[in-house]
């Protein structure tokens, strides 16, 4: 196996499916299936996973609702997000852990990085929740930042396009799929690989990112074990 620790990103509008909205059951035993095919290759995995499909102020900036406080939802509707792929995943015989940035102790654990790093040791499944605990951040930030904190090899986000494009695939019929990119030209070229302050984080600290369709089955192994499919963002 390529990587030994891996952190897998995962928005919120996975678990929806074609519903857009809240979290459906086929999908959600779906995605715990993939990720448990990789735990069971003896590869220790952390995830973080998005709150789209609940809440998030982007989606949400009509309702009147400010910044600060609509963001505070958003972490919450992750800790939902990763309670409910953690019963998936043990329905699937995987050890799991809840983390969260926000202190909810009745479902989730504070997210302690030592902790963290010895439940990973000790093979368990690391769900991140609560994004990195504060406002303006996207939990793209927060994979980032947890990627880094728990030393992980790589950070996989899981999107439903193949990798990333120099125009939207879903606009533009000749847009020009990726295999590989440097962290200067993603950002010359202006391309949206992860939003800008946790792009910068995994420039920063030289972590390589990898792009790739997680609708498509069998993917998310091949990404967690070193095999070139979707987009690899690298030095």
């Amino acid at each position: 196996m390529k990587y030994k620790r891996i952190m897998l990103k995962i928005s919120g509008e996975a678990l929806a499916s074609d519903r857009g909205f809240g979290i459906e059951h086929k999908t959600l035993q779906k995605i715990a299936k993939r990720i448990a095919e990789v735990a069971k290759k003896d590869i220790e995995m952390a995830v973080v996973i998005g709150g789209g499909n609940i809440w998030r102020y982007r989606d949400t900036k009509e309702s009147g609702i400010e910044r600060t406080s609509s963001d505070a939802m958003g972490m919450l509707a992750t800790v939902m997000n990763a309670v409910a792929l953690q019963s998936a995943l043990e329905t699937q015989g995987c050890y799991t852990r809840v983390l969260s940035a926000v202190d909810i102790p009745q479902l989730a654990e504070p997210f302690i990085r030592r902790r963290a790093v010895r439940h990973l040791e000790k093979g368990r499944i690391v769900i991140c929740a609560g994004g990195t605990g504060n406002p303006y951040f996207t939990t793209d930030s927060a994979a980032a930042l947890r990627a880094l904190e728990l030393g992980c090899d790589i950070l996989l986000k899981a999107t439903d396009v193949a990798g990333v494009y120099d125009k939207d695939p879903k606009k533009s019929r000749n847009a020009k799929l990726y295999d590989e990119l440097t962290y200067q030209q993603a950002i010359e070229q202006h391309l949206n690989v992860m939003d800008q302050a946790a792009f910068s984080l995994c420039a920063d600290s030289n972590l390589p990112i990898r792009v790739f369709d997680f609708n498509k089955e069998g993917n998310l192994l091949k990404a967690a074990t070193g095999e070139k499919i979707g987009t690899l963002v690298h030095s």
